[in-house]
């Protein structure tokens, strides 16, 4: 497809976006409506929007593109999501909602003290950019090769642009504009999924049940492993547990997917809108895998070499831009914009909300909407946005794997301490020496890394998605190693809150 056409589709992609930014943001651009939309969120718009923040373009591409090496397997993930989902629904949400949270991180500051409380904070803003970039790096090299390379437009202006548009639809209505545009966003993103089966069978000459079976009976359909327990990482049960574990720190302890169940009304509707999102999001990763299968037929049928390709990352835009019709290659941009950057720019709005609520204290202050906090919260959301850029640059020096699997092997080390703190905090009432937290919180990575690198040779053993609970639980022994009984007055008072009557809600 024309470089132009794609370039014309994405300009008029972004102005649907700030114009609906405009009408969201007027006559509301304080700080509570960017933080927190102002509480008021629909739980079925917050809900359908999370899909798209949650799936990203890394289940776009990567998901089925992967399909060659672990076929099905990654649905072993999934079944471990949705339970995870639902231990965040249940367990977590009605943690946040009786103690009327805005940066669940406070969480650990009434728990264990102001450095376990930073700590944790401060995990999430490395943990959310590193993954955000690696999304939006992800997208920027297909615009890249698809689009500005026609232009002979550097890699680093394509990245620059892309966060440039991000910026102008959120930097004033923040959440309140993201609850809205995301919707729109997963409107597209579960439209172009099911158009992209349509045509990939159409032009195989399958209908419905031809389509089913051609998947069904394909080398790529299979599911479940259970082979090898000791030297494969795509077992059954590490993909599961892995599941459930990532799913907690990822989404549960994650600032940004949080911040929008904590913009409903009251639990209830947060609980609704987790739940509803859980039976999409398995459904819409049924259809990706099915993409996947249908892509490498698609490949074998029409002679294309799929082994010439960098990764199988561009398996998906190669069939999409190159080898179908018009209709289908703009179907495929619609969903992969839609997905990277209904992540993107919700990440940026929860990393600047992290930081100034956690580190510069907007909700301390006399005045939160004073006009030079607003001002402050402009700054901050352009320095994450610089941020991810030179994020994005070094990790295309370096990168060398699916994006797919450096996220979550990414997220294993990150979000590992996270889980940690959380689970210990939640699981006993002894209080931790608060000093050394930030140490053990650097220390439990790094042990889990040499693990890591060192399991097949010592043990047999290959680490997969499971090694984020191997990492909590090292920093759950070290916290338990250094803590001592009782959490003193500081337990008593975070028990009476959450045993109380829920606390009116405010704004802050």
């Amino acid at each position: 497809m024309s470089p132009i056409v794609l370039l014309s589709f994405l300009i008029g992609y972004f102005a649907v976006l700030i114009g609906i930014s405009y009408f969201t943001s007027k006559g509301s651009s304080d700080n509570s409506s960017f933080f927190i939309a102002n509480r008021n969120s629909k739980w079925y718009f917050v809900a359908f929007g999370m899909i798209g923040t949650a799936l990203s373009g890394v289940t776009f591409i990567s998901v089925p593109g992967a399909v060659v090496n672990s076929s099905f397997g990654y649905f072993q993930f999934v079944l471990g999501n949705t339970v995870g989902f639902v231990l965040i629904a249940f367990v977590l949400l009605p943690l946040y909602y009786r103690m009327n949270l805005i940066s669940i991180y406070t969480y650990l500051e009434k728990r264990f003290g102001y450095w376990s409380y930073k700590s944790g904070a401060m995990i999430f803003l490395v943990s959310r950019t590193i993954g955000s970039a690696f999304r939006l790096y992800l997208v920027a090299i297909v615009l890249q090769r698809f689009i500005f390379d026609a232009w002979n437009v550097p890699f680093v202006a394509t990245v620059a642009i892309c966060l440039i548009l991000i910026w102008l639809y959120t930097h004033k209505g923040g959440l309140k504009t993201i609850v809205i545009t995301d919707t729109l966003q997963t409107l597209f993103i579960v439209s172009s999924v099911i158009f992209s089966i349509i045509f990939i069978a159409s032009s195989l000459d399958l209908n419905v049940v031809q389509t089913f079976e051609a998947v069904k009976n394909s080398s790529y359909s299979k599911m479940f492993f259970w082979e090898d327990f000791l030297g494969t990482k795509s077992h059954f049960l590490k993909h599961f547990i892995g599941g459930i574990f990532v799913t907690i720190a990822m989404t549960g302890l994650d600032q940004d997917l949080m911040q929008k169940n904590l913009s409903c009304k009251n639990i209830g509707e947060a609980q609704k809108n987790m739940l509803t999102f859980t039976g999409v999001f398995v459904s819409i990763n049924i259809f990706f895998l099915s993409v996947g299968a249908l892509l490498y037929i698609y490949a074998e049928a029409n002679g294309i070499d799929v082994t010439a390709l960098a990764t199988p990352d561009h398996l998906f835009p190669e069939i999409a831009l190159n080898h179908m019709a018009m209709i289908p290659a703009i179907i495929f941009m619609l969903g992969l914009t839609a997905a990277t950057f209904a992540t993107t720019d919700s990440a940026l709005t929860a990393l600047t909300t992290s930081f100034c609520v956690d580190f510069l204290n907007f909700t301390k202050k006399a005045n939160h909407d004073d006009i030079k906090l607003i001002r402050t919260r402009h700054m901050v959301h352009i320095g994450f946005s610089v941020v991810m850029l030179l994020v994005i640059l070094v990790f295309k020096i370096i990168n060398d794997d699916s994006v797919v699997n450096a996220i979550f092997k990414a997220a294993g080390y990150t979000y590992g301490p996270l889980l940690g703190l959380f689970a210990f905090g939640m699981a006993n009432k002894r209080a931790v020496a608060d000093k050394l937290v930030p140490y053990i919180c650097v220390v439990s990575p790094v042990l889990t890394y040499i693990l890591d690198s060192n399991s097949v040779d010592w043990t047999g053993y290959a680490m997969g998605f499971e090694l984020i609970v191997i990492n909590a639980a090292i920093t759950f022994i070290l916290l338990l190693v250094t803590s001592k009984p009782g959490g003193g007055m500081m337990m008593d008072a975070l028990e009476e809150a959450e045993r109380g009557p829920k606390v009116k809600q405010t704004t802050y």
